[in-house]
């Protein structure tokens, strides 16, 4: 975006260069660089240029094969969106962890999409779901985008499942971001009952009793919000 706010943005490269993170973070597997390339729109060997540069920065890291990903240094990055959040949120993910054996996460709003900008993973699970701080998908997509939206005035056009959700006070979706899999999350409220954020588990076995999941969720999210309060 150019400096008085519309048309092309004011840098060219650094826009390329964001693309290519979001890129990335979207597609949660490494990509080549003809594969990037195509994604951001550009030819091969600007590709190429602005991933060495990133990769310098160890904002991406390549593999065995030449394939890019999204390096550490964007979790270092992470660390510092809404700090107080998840300075808060932290120590919940940890115990829902430690609790269910799941993969537990921290996402926000940022406009029309949820944003997970911490996660926890087990350490002892035979197998568990990998998810990385930076994914995105569409506000009402999945549990944590209902969870997200359960603060919010009811509206008669909300889907059945968000309706649901404000019921119980906590959202249960399967495979709407990620195919077969269930996600469970309960919105982080501020002080004056605003969304401030989600917490949420995604796991792989449907014979998990997903009430007994939010139940927990509930708890979690009304203890982050105390705190945030």
């Amino acid at each position: 975006m150019s400096e008085d706010g519309e048309g092309a943005p004011a840098s060219q490269t650094l826009d390329r260069g964001i693309r290519i993170l979001e890129h990335l973070a979207a597609t949660r597997e490494p990509q080549s660089i003809a594969t990037v390339a195509a994604a951001v729109g550009v030819h091969r060997s600007i590709a190429y240029r602005l991933l060495r540069t990133l990769e310098a920065h160890r904002l991406v890291e390549r593999d065995d094969a030449g394939s890019y990903g999204v390096g550490l240094a964007v979790v270092g990055l992470s660390r510092s969106v809404r700090r107080t959040l998840q300075a808060a949120a932290t120590p919940e993910l940890a115990q829902l962890v430690r609790a269910l054996g799941m993969t537990a996460f921290l996402v926000v709003r940022d406009g029309e999409e949820a944003v997970t900008v911490n996660a926890v993973e087990p350490r002892d699970s035979p197998a568990h779901v990998a998810f990385r701080p930076g994914n995105r998908h569409p506000v009402g997509l999945g549990a944590t985008g209902l969870a997200l939206l359960v603060p919010d005035e009811p509206s008669p056009d909300d889907r059945p499942d968000l309706v649901t959700a404000r019921a119980r006070g906590w959202a249960s979706t399967l495979g709407e971001v990620i195919p077969g899999m269930r996600a469970v999350a309960a919105p982080v409220r501020h002080a004056d009952g605003s969304t401030a954020g989600a917490l949420a588990v995604i796991f792989v076995d449907q014979a998990v009793d997903d009430v007994v999941v939010g139940a927990a969720l509930a708890a979690a999210a009304d203890r982050v919000s105390a705190a945030l309060g």
